[in-house]
């Protein structure tokens, strides 16, 4: 988080949609600048003007990285070591923020589909118009076999599988959302909307919560989101429904 930033805001009474409004870009980068990604340039002087700071002051050169604020790469706006350190937050934020599209491609996704306030915000972007994809690994598949034994946990993968398929069907009577399963290797998961995405990288042996995470915004690094975005459409159509 990029605290002096915030401070400048509430020191000026101004709001993300007011700094929105007289930089000419989307409430949602400022959000995202607020958490500590650092803007371009051009943002980040108009925006040290607005606010009669010095841009120093705002964006010390040293890194701000804290552990609720991961390093940010040229390449990713945030990496975690780990999913399981990822902020509960931070997946809310990714899906409330979504206008067009939310997607989900993984082989369980079970700390996700066991989320019940995750689930009501997946059905209220639903219900606003949102279009929704979650794409599950088949339990029945030798690929989810074959990565339970890789993870050393045998058949709990396929079973994780089977209770969030059951946990994320609830939503399958909600117009706008589609939910199919899968039987290719999966090399990461994939979370995405029409503006970032959160990769969960697999790593041989490893579960996925103890493995790497980037996330990934759509304007600062779009050719690695068009990446990740063209496998998930991959595997999106060489799936299959799964009977209601």
């Amino acid at each position: 988080m990029n605290v002096a930033l915030r401070k400048a805001l509430t020191a000026s009474q101004l709001t993300e949609t007011d700094v929105a409004a007289h930089l000419d870009v989307d409430p949602k980068t400022v959000r995202r600048w607020l958490s500590g990604q650092r803007p371009y340039p051009r943002h980040r002087w108009a925006l040290a003007d607005l606010l009669r700071s010095d841009e120093g002051s705002l964006w010390p050169e040293q890194s701000q990285t804290t552990e609720d604020s991961p390093p940010i790469s040229e390449h990713a706006h945030r990496v975690y070591a780990h999913r399981w350190q990822v902020p509960r937050q931070v997946w809310y934020d990714l899906f409330s923020e979504a206008e067009q599209e939310i997607g989900i491609l993984v082989y369980s996704g079970l700390f996700l589909a066991d989320d019940a306030g995750i689930l009501k915000l997946l059905e209220d972007r639903a219900n606003s118009g949102v279009s929704i994809r979650i794409v599950l690994g088949d339990p029945g598949s030798q690929r989810v076999r074959q990565r339970g034994q890789e993870e050393k946990i045998g058949e709990i993968l396929a079973s994780r599988a089977e209770n969030a398929l059951l946990l994320f069907r609830k939503l399958i009577e909600i117009d706008g959302v589609e939910l199919r399963t899968h039987s290719t290797t999966l090399y990461n998961s994939v979370y995405l909307t029409e503006g970032r995405l959160i990769v969960n990288q697999h790593v041989y042996g490893l579960p996925a919560a103890e493995s790497p995470v980037m996330e990934i915004d759509r304007l600062q690094q779009s050719s690695l989101y068009e990446t990740y975005l063209r496998s998930f459409e991959k595997v999106w159509q060489a799936t299959m429904n799964p009977e209601k």
